[in-house]
């Protein structure tokens, strides 16, 4: 499909207008025929996104959508990728298709936000772009005709409770999107099946406690998660209380002096890349950590950042890991 791009695409290369690839929402003239169905609109982060014709030019900026990609059968849309993918996340099948897809760059900050410039994005002539960086939002990417699509509780501002049934509801958004609804079904029950297997192998509400915090690696900034992040309905699926379920955040600095005050029996420590034991030295190396009960005690786990956040279907693998690694609720 080779829709006409707007002038502002011209200015990035002019060129690269002779080949490029389905417009998505607000494409201009030159769109081909829709397909049965389409045009398709989905509300993402408080905004109508249309789309002519199912994306045939992806652009991952983040990996929260593979998991939801492959279970629909369409990884082999994603033209391009950047940032981290660790390998624990995904089975053999996951890891062939996307070693397949070329990586623009992994570089991230020390908070693992993507840095990538617009223009490398934009060069990739996308139908869809999955995943906002701090300096490519959706405005930027609206003003060149090429949609973007958020995981729903990574939303600006976002507030709401999430739970495990946005799993689902967001893995039949990306049915509609790509025209996959019926294989959409089929992964909703099949992830269904595997929740009503884990809660019934967690048990009852044990007592504990437990937070989940990202660590600064070399020490620095520790961030706390809250009730509008994944990792309160995690807590809660594990049979734990989360200590911070009083902050309606999403996620938020915490001091040493604060966790000592609210004292988790245990601590889930996520990262998005690298060593897992320089992650916990990130924290148990702060002044005054090794007072924590979970320090003292050795109730200290690590786990890659989509294990948790955000709601996707890698969430319920972490689930199951937290609920090997602590036991089921007694």
């Amino acid at each position: 499909m080779t829709p006409i791009r707007t002038a502002a695409l011209a200015a990035v290369s002019a060129t690269a207008l002779l080949g490029a690839g389905c417009g998505g929402a607000g494409a201009g003239a030159g769109t081909t025929a829709a397909g049965d169905g389409y045009p398709v609109t989905v509300t993402n982060c408080g905004v109508e996104v249309t789309f002519d014709a199912a994306p045939e030019r992806v652009v991952l900026l983040k990996s929260a959508a593979v998991p939801y990609l492959h279970a629909l059968g369409v990884l082999d849309r994603v033209t391009a990728r950047a940032g981290q993918y660790p390998a624990e996340y995904y089975d053999t099948s996951t890891l062939a298709a996307l070693d397949a897809i070329p990586l623009l760059t992994d570089r991230t900050d020390t908070s693992g936000h993507l840095q990538i410039s617009k223009e490398v994005v934009i060069s990739q002539q996308p139908d869809l772009v999955l995943g906002e960086v701090d300096n490519l939002s959706r405005d930027t990417l609206s003003a060149v005709d090429i949609p973007l699509l958020e995981e729903p509780a990574m939303c600006p501002d976002n507030t709401a409770v999430p739970s495990f049934d946005d799993i689902y509801a967001q893995m039949r958004t990306y049915g509609k999107v790509f025209d996959r609804q019926s294989q959409a079904q089929e992964a909703v029950t099949a992830l269904q099946e595997r929740m009503a297997q884990v809660e019934q192998q967690a048990g009852d509400a044990s007592g504990r406690t437990a937070a989940v915090l990202y660590p600064t690696v070399g020490g620095g900034v520790t961030y706390a998660y809250g009730t509008a992040s994944m990792a309160h309905p995690q807590l809660e699926a594990a049979g734990f209380r989360n200590v911070f379920d009083d902050v309606p955040e999403r996620v938020f600095e915490v001091t040493v002096e604060e966790l000592l005050g609210r004292d988790p029996d245990v601590l889930i420590l996520l990262y998005s890349d690298g060593d897992p034991a320089a992650v916990e030295q990130g924290l148990t190396g702060l002044p005054g950590a090794e007072n924590l009960t979970a320090v003292r005690t050795g109730e200290v786990t690590t786990q890659l950042f989509n294990f948790t956040e955000p709601p996707s279907p890698l969430a319920i693998d972490g689930l199951e890991r937290i609920v090997q690694r602590f036991g089921a609720a007694s």
